[in-house]
């Protein structure tokens, strides 16, 4: 699904700022459920999430789509 004006292709800007793309290719997200209600996480939950995911191969595909 790409986003198409009269002036041509739009990319999705806030998804820039959302994602970091590796030098390979790889894309990585912020790790979800961190806003609040975090007290009742394990310490190790908490470090878990301070970590950035992996996006899946799967979503990747969509994610490339509505990048430039």
């Amino acid at each position: 699904m790409t986003i198409m004006s009269a002036k041509g292709f739009r990319p999705k800007k806030a998804l820039l700022k959302r994602i970091k793309i590796t030098g390979n290719g790889k894309m990585f997200r912020r790790q979800t459920r961190m806003n609040h209600f975090n007290a009742k996480d394990t310490g190790e939950g908490t470090r878990r999430k301070r970590k950035e995911s992996l996006i899946t191969k799967a979503d990747e595909k969509a994610v490339k789509q509505l990048l430039p």
